[in-house]
């Protein structure tokens, strides 16, 4: 690829991290004037805040009104671990990974838990492991889309209504941006940071009719902590699911997520929120496809990720490095464009092959993603003729 000149114009909002994401469009400190501060979230209008998150949330995922919505502390990483610590234990267990956080949650299960029978269908990054080879007798661990790898599920298919075991899905970066069958997920956890652009530490949990049944039904073997404890003398601890949240969250973290809800009932929601992500996506498609030197690391359309785009270097020069020098190009590129202000927190997950990383869910601007692929051109074409 020879030098190419440096582009102009530059996106209006150079974040593209895939964690904590861009805010909403038009976000501004103002939008937390609101926020309950210096009250306790015990308090009656801290639980109607609470409440509020939940009662929007539902609306805008159109989730059933006979599932539970809880917001847990620790943020996707906390609701997945209470959900299979509080969950597991009745059934042996099949877990999906092609990505590193699948894997963790596969390690916990395995290691932590010491749940022998559990099997692991896993895949390397940018490839879905074997959806028919997963048994419905069992309880399933997936994550929906693996924001590490760029690879989702399809769809809802693979899953039968009729499951015996339970299903428990991480769908912190695929909530908001991806359309989830509640029917065939039992329990789905996300967290506010990612595609509504929400505060960290904070996550949610969604229990299906189902769930809560096993959780009142069954007693883990283990101690169980008292941040994970969802059930009390076998009945569902009700107040977690209208607010009453088990430990204390920032009520500014609050006031960002209803205010993120709001933004999107204005803007059309659940289907606009989807549209844009997908929006997002067909731009790097479109210059994917005439670029002679990237490539996505999910080849497969059908899995490609519409929030956490992976991209690979494809240009042989590059192919023929070690490693190690793959790396260290790739830390240029991202060094160049942080410092040109044109695009924060691009590098790739540091378990995944090298490559960039972009954000691409429902708070970023395709107009913004669109002034940021001909900087990445500029940028390798000025890393690579440096180092060749």
């Amino acid at each position: 690829m020879t030098n190419i000149q440096k582009p102009v114009t530059k996106p209006a909002n150079p974040n593209f991290s895939s964690g904590p994401c861009a805010k909403r469009p038009g976000w501004t400190v103002d939008a937390l004037s609101g926020a309950l501060v210096g009250r306790s979230h015990r308090s009656g209008p801290g639980k109607a805040k609470l409440a509020e998150v939940i009662d929007r949330t539902r609306a805008i995922l159109s989730i059933p009104d006979d599932y539970q919505i809880g917001i847990v502390p620790a943020s996707d990483t906390g609701a997945v671990e209470m959900a299979l610590w509080s969950f597991l234990g009745t059934r042996p267990v099949d877990v999906l990974a092609w990505e590193s956080f699948g894997s963790g949650w596969a390690g916990d299960i395995i290691k932590q838990l010491k749940i022998s029978d559990t099997r692991l269908l896993d895949a390397d990054y940018g490839e879905l492991a074997n959806l028919g080879a997963v048994d419905f007798s069992r309880d399933v661990v997936f994550a929906w889309n693996g924001t590490t790898s760029g690879v989702k599920v399809p769809n809802g298919d693979w899953i039968p209504v009729d499951r015996e075991g339970i299903t428990i899905c991480d769908a912190t970066s695929a909530a908001f941006a991806m359309e989830l069958p509640w029917d065939k997920l039992d329990v789905t956890t996300y967290s506010w940071q990612k595609v509504m652009g929400g505060e960290a530490q904070h996550g949610m949990i969604i229990l299906s009719p189902r769930a809560v049944a096993r959780l009142e039904g069954h007693t883990p073997t283990w101690p169980m902590p008292k941040i994970f404890t969802m059930a009390k003398s076998g009945k569902l601890i009700a107040g977690i699911f209208k607010g009453e949240t088990i430990n204390t969250p920032s009520m500014l973290a609050v006031e960002d997520a209803i205010d993120g809800l709001k933004w999107a009932e204005q803007i059309g929601g659940r289907a606009e929120l989807m549209r844009r992500s997908n929006a997002n996506l067909k731009a790097i498609e479109d210059w994917v496809e005439k670029s002679d030197w990237a490539g996505f690391l999910a080849a497969n359309t059908m899995v490609r990720s519409n929030t956490s785009v992976c991209l690979k270097v494809t240009d042989s020069s590059f192919t023929a490095l070690s490693d190690d020098e793959q790396g260290a190009q790739l830390k240029q590129m991202v060094k160049l464009l942080d410092g040109e202000g044109v695009a924060y927190d691009i590098g790739g997950y540091r378990d995944a092959p090298a490559g960039l990383r972009i954000w691409a869910g429902a708070t970023v601007e395709t107009s913004d993603i669109e002034k940021l692929l001909p900087w990445l051109d500029w940028a390798f074409a000025t890393v690579n003729s440096s180092t060749n």
